[in-house]
């Protein structure tokens, strides 16, 4: 029997990243095999226990809130019936401890987890979920979006209701008014440093 991994599938904001968990999940039951979806209690964009995708599909999850034992949630499930992965969404949301539980989970049950999650939020900082899955995870995979430029966006920034780049608030923020826009690095520090707006999203 392979030996399962904990995969970390990370991106900027709008890659695409609820859309390749889906899918994946998807291909799994088209196999006749059964998964178990995840997802922030915070996010309730698309209602509570939802995972959906910018393009218009979703599917019901179950939640995490922080504190939440990953590790009893994933052996419940399993003692419920077959489960051949477990899918993990807006893991940036997830605690140190919550990573590691997943981890255990790989190595004591065998079995799969893929975490789809921001890897920075719009200072350039890191999520503790994310930087807890950057020093666990067997697998990494980058989710790719461009800059308006063209060049390939790892930095995300956050725009206030009049369009200009906000540099300072919580890092957790769930709707309102602000949008994101998924920049280069070169372009992330031109809207930091002299505070000139990138493109809104059409």
């Amino acid at each position: 029997m392979p030996m399962a991994k904990l995969y970390f599938h990370y991106s900027t904001m709008n890659a695409g990243k609820s859309t390749v968990l889906l899918q994946a999940a998807h291909n799994y039951g088209e196999r006749g095999m059964q998964v178990y979806l995840l997802t922030a209690q915070l996010d309730t964009r698309a209602g509570q226990g939802t995972i959906a995708s910018r393009i218009g599909i979703d599917a019901a999850a179950d939640t995490f809130a922080p504190g939440d034992d990953l590790f009893a949630k994933i052996e419940t499930r399993l003692a419920a019936g077959a489960c051949a992965c477990v899918f993990v969404d807006e893991a940036q949301f997830l605690s140190k401890d919550q990573v590691w539980a997943l981890a255990r989970a790989v190595d004591d049950l065998n079995i799969p987890v893929m975490c789809y999650g921001l890897r920075v939020d719009f200072r350039g900082d890191l999520f503790p979920g994310s930087a807890a899955l950057l020093a666990l995870a067997d697998e990494m995979r980058e989710v790719r979006t461009i800059c308006h430029c063209g060049r390939k966006a790892t930095m995300v920034v956050r725009l206030d209701s009049a369009g200009q780049p906000v540099r300072d608030g919580a890092q957790v923020q769930i709707g309102g008014n602000e949008t994101y826009v998924s920049l280069c690095r070169r372009h992330f520090r031109a809207a930091m440093e002299d505070g000139t707006a990138p493109p809104l999203p059409l």
